[in-house]
């Protein structure tokens, strides 16, 4: 189907024939829907798309069916889901004449993000985990995607920890041997145990950065609960998948619930979150406070996506230096206050991501030298 069809409905100007067009394209996927609603949204508050027929041209190559490994770090992102890279259709709200300039690159060394990890063994042993090579030992094994561990025979007599740790550039897939599937974000890390005891409390701590949590089920593990420490928070679970980001270089902890039910608390207060709701925690003083939030822009990184809502540059660049591994520095400082909108494909170089940004004519222009981006 053409992109124009789409923007004639949101008109009212379909002729019976593209009405019918229309809505068996509608009606052919859940992921059509999203995509129309997305764009319908965006359409009635008056933002702007940049070269977003373009950009449907480039989704439509993609959306033949492809098989994804149920092992595979984005086994949620079905093959479908490919209709959401509307890395061609970032969104802005705000106006700028100032006129661009060509770009300067030297000695480009930005690569895109990729699986990889390092992994702490309890006997202080550091093995590197990356993409395309393997670690197996008695009770782990990695693919260099994915790290799974065992489900034990018997109860330990002691629990031992491992530490995960992500670099910036880097994300990883660990199965726990609970069965509990963690996702893990450029530049995080988490502590847990090889092993669970039976029938005790399953705890594990992210030490700092993001994670994706699908918590195995309480009644599959001898009815023992799930608790995930971070700073001076503490997230009580019974089975359920949710989000927390927690970086050392933001003054708040998010704590996202997407399914179930948790708990989160700390030593002033405790509520209980409902499915979409949000927890953000405002490190300084400790306390904090329970909204609303739309779960696709919070979980977007999951699913190989960036998804910023109404975001400030600042912010924005703050994500792709943790994914791309690099350094930002405005050279002018009011553009760090500029809000964008819009979902952005994570596998397309930082050029293709700058070159974007830069067509909306609110940048004059970036630079790039070795490992840092100069924005103008």
């Amino acid at each position: 189907m053409e992109f124009k069809l789409i923007l004639k409905k949101l008109n009212n100007t379909l002729s019976d024939e593209e009405a019918i067009i229309f809505r068996e394209w509608y009606n052919e996927s859940d992921l059509h829907r999203e995509y129309f609603i997305r764009v319908k949204e965006s359409y009635q508050d008056e933002t702007f798309l940049i070269d977003i027929e373009k950009g449907w041209n480039a989704i439509e190559k993609k959306i033949n069916p492809v098989v994804v490994k149920k092992t595979n770090y984005l086994k949620y992102a079905v093959a479908a889901s490919i209709v959401l890279l509307i890395s061609i259709t970032f969104l802005f709200k705000k106006e700028n004449v100032e006129k661009s300039v060509n770009p300067v690159v030297t000695n480009n060394n930005i690569n895109i993000g990729t699986d990889k990890a390092t992994l702490t063994l309890e006997d202080g042993t550091v093995v590197d985990l990356e993409k395309g090579q393997q670690y197996i030992s008695d009770n782990l094994a990695s693919d260099g995607q994915e790290l799974v561990y065992k489900e034990p025979s018997t109860s330990p007599k002691e629990i031992v920890y491992n530490y995960l740790t992500i670099p910036r550039g880097g994300q990883y897939h660990v199965i726990l041997s609970d069965g509990t599937e963690v996702w893990l974000n450029s530049e995080s890390q988490i502590k847990y145990p090889v092993t669970f005891a039976n029938g005790k409390t399953r705890q594990l701590e992210l030490v700092y950065g993001e994670a994706y949590f699908d918590v195995s089920p309480s009644h599959k593990n001898g009815g023992s609960k799930f608790k995930v420490q971070t700073g001076t928070q503490e997230v009580e679970v019974l089975g359920t998948e949710f989000n927390i980001k927690a970086y050392n270089d933001e003054e708040y902890i998010y704590t996202t619930l997407v399914e179930g039910k948790v708990t989160i608390k700390n030593n002033k207060q405790k509520e209980i979150l409902k499915p979409k709701e949000q927890a953000v925690l405002k490190i300084n003083d400790n306390n904090f406070v329970v909204t609303d939030v739309e779960v696709f822009s919070e979980i977007a990184w999951k699913r190989g996506l960036f998804s910023f809502k109404n975001k400030p540059l600042k912010d924005i660049m703050k994500v792709m230096s943790r994914w791309y591994d690099v350094d930002v520095v405005f050279e002018n400082k009011s553009l760090e206050h500029i809000e964008f909108k819009g979902v952005i494909d994570k596998n397309q170089n930082i050029e293709d991501v700058l070159t974007l940004i830069k067509n909306t004519n609110f940048i004059n222009g970036y630079d790039i030298k070795n490992n840092t981006i100069l924005l103008k």
